[in-house]
């Protein structure tokens, strides 16, 4: 299992760097004129790229959520659970930037309105009232979860070049990779174990500690690199400490939705990993502290 685990991280990790280069890559590539003067902009936007690939990945987890979810006895749907997330995302995402903020809200909660008024229209379509309630919980699940969570990621990296994105994602793993491996070596006193048996406070304090470490080297790494509203190596350890937490937090959300539904993976779509919802939980909820991190002290 261990070294499956290695293998599909490493992979994982490669094919992730070799992705958002190419995403880095693109957004200064000239549009073409005609394309350009509609817009307005001369070059492709950031995130061009990324921006399908995390819609595929938000697709892929909303059916495993919704599988997750039949086998505790609710009728969710993949195709309901599916659209909502990817409603959640692209609402999230394609928010205007000269939106004024309540305007801004105002878009996403219109969208989460209208998911919910679809999808009770669609759990009752077969004239049954019987279980729409847990159905229609469902699918806002997938909304929030797998789709305006997943905005998140996408609106750091409109706002930031690709490169502070990838800090974001290796601070984050490497508490998971800490946690792992010291829960394994001396892991003792368990963090909460009628939930998760398998984590330690131990494993949370390594974790805490790799996370920081490579928050401030990945920090003094962009500074230096000139990589503009890179974080000081202060803020990197800061980061390392709250992504730990928060990361935590995720990975304990989506044990809930697993323990509640009787299985002990999301699914199978990664080899030695489980499925995507095992390896994207503790970033799916890092995504809006990282925001707001970068927004307010980068």
């Amino acid at each position: 299992m261990l070294h499956k685990r290695v293998i599909a991280g490493s992979l994982l990790i490669a094919s992730l760097i070799l992705g958002l280069w190419l995403d880095g890559l693109i957004d200064r590539v000239a549009l073409p004129t005609g394309l350009a003067d509609l817009l307005g902009i001369a070059t492709f936007p950031p995130g061009t790229l990324l921006f399908p690939v995390v819609a595929a990945l938000s697709l892929v987890a909303a059916r495993e959520l919704a599988a997750m979810l039949r086998r505790k006895g609710i009728a969710a749907s993949a195709r309901a659970s599916t659209v909502a997330a990817l409603v959640g995302l692209v609402v999230s995402t394609f928010v205007p930037e000269s939106a004024d903020p309540l305007t801004a809200a105002a878009l996403v909660a219109s969208a989460a309105v209208g998911v919910l008024v679809a999808s009770m229209v669609f759990h009752a379509r077969h004239c049954s009232v019987e279980g729409v309630i847990a159905a229609t919980g469902s699918t806002l699940l997938a909304f929030v979860y797998l789709g305006l969570l997943f905005g998140f990621l996408m609106a750091i990296r409109r706002h930031n070049e690709v490169w502070l994105l990838l800090w974001v994602l290796l601070v984050t793993k490497s508490c998971d990779t800490g946690a792992y491996f010291t829960g394994r070596a001396i892991g003792r006193h368990k963090l909460i174990p009628w939930l998760s048996p398998g984590k330690t406070w131990e494993g949370l304090f390594g974790g805490i500690v790799l996370a920081s470490v490579v928050g401030a080297v990945g920090a003094l790494l962009l500074g230096r690199a000139g990589v503009a509203g890179s974080p000081s190596p202060l803020v990197g350890v800061l980061a390392g400490v709250v992504f730990s937490l928060v990361g935590h937090a995720g990975d304990l959300m989506a044990s809930v939705l697993k323990r509640d539904a009787g299985v002990k993976d999301s699914g199978t779509a990664v080899p030695g990993m489980g499925g995507l919802i095992d390896v994207l939980d503790s970033l799916l909820l890092v995504f809006p502290a990282a925001y707001w991190l970068l927004e307010f002290l980068a």
